[in-house]
């Protein structure tokens, strides 16, 4: 199982940017009280440290031509990431800013794993609907 957590509002790309990005929004911006602000870059810096950054792996992982919508997921069992992540959103709800929490079995085409995470891209209804598509007009 993968957990993702996102904003409730795509951005102006249509994207919705990740827990992560937007409390980094809320720093750039000035907006956070100044506890918060050294604990976002503090915990910043941990991630840094303790987990592997994907696009320093697979160069193009993000990239927006190859690996459209690609985003990342954390592995159910990634315990100490998942709490740090729950911290992140009760940043993000003390701010008034909305969020969401995705959970699922297949988050797309994964473009790369390690213990804690995937990026996957999204699945598209072209290539993978997994329903036959019916040719039978509906009855009303």
């Amino acid at each position: 199982m993968f957990v993702r957590f996102q904003s409730a509002v795509p951005n102006r790309r249509g994207t919705f940017p990740g827990i992560f990005a937007m409390a980094n929004g809320l720093r750039d911006a000035g907006v956070l009280s100044p506890e918060d602000d050294r604990w976002v870059r503090r915990m910043n810096a941990h991630g840094e440290r303790a987990y592997t950054d994907p696009s320093t792996v697979v160069a193009d992982c993000y990239d927006r031509e190859r690996n459209p919508g690609a985003r990342s997921w954390f592995r159910e069992s990634a315990d100490e990431l998942l709490a740090i992540a729950r911290a992140y959103t009760q940043l993000l709800d003390r701010s008034h800013v909305p969020w969401s929490e995705l959970r699922t079995s297949t988050p797309g085409r994964i473009v790369y794993a390690d213990s804690v995470q995937v990026v996957a891209v999204p699945f598209t209804h072209a290539q993978d609907w997994p329903l036959p598509v019916s040719t039978r007009p509906r009855s009303g």
